[in-house]
Parts: structure tokens; sequence; C-alpha cells
């Protein structure tokens, strides 16, 4: 059955979509298992799909250093992980124990939590309290909505020319188009997107994959 994220997507097609790309292996799969078993806030685990393209956009970039704002139960950040240089590392941003002590034993499972730096706090202190060498290659946005602009603007400056932000959500099931939908995290999504768009500082691309992924390129 398809992810009901994939609202662009009937389940035959999106089920086609998965098996034709690098499929998520053993470990990625009990992840995604013991996420669906928290209930209807499994929702927030990324598609399998886009957590394949972010393992793919890491290893292009040959990044050394990902910044990720909002853990959850670490399927995204495992799959960062997994695209890392040789001596990379992932710094996850959450503020739940809970639910990112799920991804802490799964990235154990994987072998690969030497490689992930998880910390517990507002992202953007965490952010802030980056040095500014070595920059960040690749950061990921996906928490809370209205903070959105806030992570962008402090993940931005520190980001090398050329590195990317891929941003989550951001056609927001299709509410950001549909304009009797006026609830503050579809107005903040909204904003966020028309932000970014006039941006000079970066060249930005909304691909329609999942709920809706924007890569944004810091020129």
């Amino acid at each position: 059955m398809a992810d009901p994220k994939d609202f662009t997507l009937s389940p035959d097609l999106h089920a086609y979509v998965v098996a034709h790309g690098t499929p998520p292996d053993e470990v990625q799969r009990q992840l995604q298992a013991d996420t669906e078993a928290l209930g209807p806030i499994a929702m927030m685990q990324i598609a399998p799909e886009q957590g394949a393209l972010m393992t793919m956009l890491a290893r292009l970039l040959g990044a050394r250093l990902i910044v990720e704002v909002g853990t959850f139960t670490g399927y995204s950040t495992m799959c960062l992980a997994r695209g890392l240089a040789e001596g990379g590392r992932v710094i996850a941003c959450d503020i739940s124990e809970e639910w990112t002590s799920i991804g802490q034993a799964a990235w154990e499972r994987a072998g690969i939590a030497d490689r992930i730096d998880l910390r517990l706090a507002p992202a953007v202190e965490t952010i802030a309290a980056l040095p500014d060498d070595p920059p960040i290659d690749l950061a990921f946005i996906d928490a809370d909505k209205p903070n959105y602009a806030n992570y962008y603007e402090a993940l931005l400056p520190r980001l090398r020319t050329n590195g990317l932000i891929l941003v989550d959500n951001v056609l927001w099931g299709g509410n950001v188009i549909d304009h009797g939908v006026d609830d503050p995290d579809t107005e903040a999504i909204r904003a966020f997107n028309d932000l970014v768009a006039v941006d000079d500082r970066v060249d930005v691309v909304m691909l329609p994959i999942s709920d809706g992924l924007s890569l944004v390129r810091k020129r």
C-alpha cells in the first residue's frame, strides 16, 4: 500500500516506484514497522523513495557534515548517514527522547550510530552554536512548520556554496493551493515557499515526491 503522504500517486503506482528504485533494507523495513506501530503519528516518517533520494544526494555532494532538523524515529537520519563521505557525520536535531530512542536502536543495528550526533534541544539553538567551519554540506528540514523560515535562515549562512537544503512537506497534501484551508501550519508552509521562491541567494526546485520536497541550492 502507498504511503498516504504520496497523495499524487495511486497505491499501485507508488509500489512500482519503490520497487524500481533502491529498496529499503531489512533494518529500514523494521524501523518502518516500528514506526507504524505508533499509530497515526507514523505519518511523520518520510516515504522510502524519498529516503533513497536523500542518500543519493548526500553521496553526490560528497557530504561530510549534514544537519537534520526533525529526526522523529530516525529513518531519514539513517538515509542521510548512509550517504556520508568517509569520516562524515549527521547532526540530528530533535526534542523528543521517546521517538529518537527508536531511531537510536535502529542506527545501532545498521552499524551507523557512530556517524550520528543526536542533539535533544531546540534546533535553532543547536544550529546557532555550530562553528562556521566546517560548513554544512547538506541540511534537511522536517519539523514544526511555523519555524521553517527560522530554520532556513539559521542554516543558510552556514551552508557551503553549492550546498543543499532539503525541505519536506512543501505541498502539504495539496493544501498549499486550497484557499479554503488557512490553519497555521498551512499558512506557514505557503509563506515559506513564497520566501524561498524569491530568495536571490539560492536556486530552488520543488519536487512532487511524497508530500513535496524542495531542493534549495546555495549560490
